[in-house]
């Protein structure tokens, strides 16, 4: 399924990108590839598939989620590149 040089400019205006016309070739084929690749997944018989919403098992192998004590706070802010009165200090983020 291939590309139109058209519909990469306009994927790559959706996405923010400017791209240089190297790089819209590039990009065409690639993408084409990669929906001529989904299209042959599509293709295939998937019937006697069941579906399935994760591979493994309901049974976790996490440990189990029991609080613990924290860390002191001297240890946390030694790691900080900048720390005032106990907190860690961070830029701005609206000037």
């Amino acid at each position: 399924m291939p590309l139109t040089l058209q519909e990469v400019e306009h994927i790559a205006k959706l996405a923010r990108l400017e791209l240089t016309e190297e790089e819209k070739a590039r990009y065409r084929e690639q993408l084409s590839a990669i929906l001529d690749y989904v299209a042959q997944l599509q293709r295939l018989d998937t019937s006697s598939i069941p579906p399935t919403a994760s591979i493994f098992s309901g049974d976790s192998h996490l440990r189990p989620d029991e609080p613990r004590p924290a860390l002191p706070r001297e240890a946390l802010l030694k790691n900080a590149p900048e720390h005032e009165q106990g907190q860690f200090k961070i830029p701005p983020v609206f000037e």
